[in-house]
């Protein structure tokens, strides 16, 4: 086991257990705010290319997939109440710690895509699935905003394809040069400082 994977497991261990009655109380909190079940999951594209099922807490609709696989911005119609909050805070990806301690997931890594995306990568950003995908990386920490972003956008899919995709990718690819334990310590700590701001 690499030293990456032992500190991956031991603290996706050590933070579920932490954060357990709170994982209890937001399960109560979706299921009182909105129709559906607690946990989403869809099919992202992992290391090598294998398809895994990324866990997160619901914060939309039932079927609100079918209308589009990006979220338009805090105010997207199909976003719960509760979801709202829980995707200010990040907390909606909380279950994945349960992807990490699969061995899915690491704490840092390229953000998972789902494979229509996947299907647009050239062979030079295709080397970002050669690592584990992560919680967070430098991408998720410049692109926090990143719904926001897409909803001042006139064709919001065209400008993740055309735009934030591509810089995202550059992104992973300085974090696979660098890769590392410090370079994953120093991005959990900046990802928390992040959090923090809101």
């Amino acid at each position: 086991m690499s030293l990456k994977r032992l500190f991956d497991l031991a603290f996706a261990l050590v933070c579920f257990f932490l954060i357990f009655p709170f994982l209890f109380l937001i399960s109560i909190w979706i299921i009182l705010d909105s129709r559906g079940g607690v946990f989403y999951s869809q099919q992202r594209i992992g290391k090598n290319g294998i398809p895994f099922q990324l866990m997160k807490f619901r914060t939309m609709r039932p079927d609100s997939h079918k209308k589009g696989l990006l979220t338009i911005g805090f105010h997207d119609q199909r976003i719960t109440r509760a979801g709202r909050w829980l995707r200010k805070y990040k907390m909606d990806e909380w279950p994945q710690l349960l992807n990490i301690i699969a061995g899915d997931m690491s704490f840092v890594g390229p953000r998972p895509e789902v494979k229509k995306y996947v299907d647009l990568y050239t062979e030079e950003q295709r080397k970002v699935l050669t690592v584990q995908p992560g919680l967070t990386d430098y991408a998720s920490i410049e692109y926090f905003d990143e719904n926001e972003v897409l909803a001042r956008s006139d064709n919001p899919e065209q400008t993740y394809i055309s735009e934030v995709m591509p810089r995202k990718l550059a992104l992973n690819m300085k974090y696979i040069s660098e890769k590392g334990m410090a370079t994953d310590i120093k991005i959990i700590w900046k990802t928390f400082l992040r959090i923090l701001q809101g």
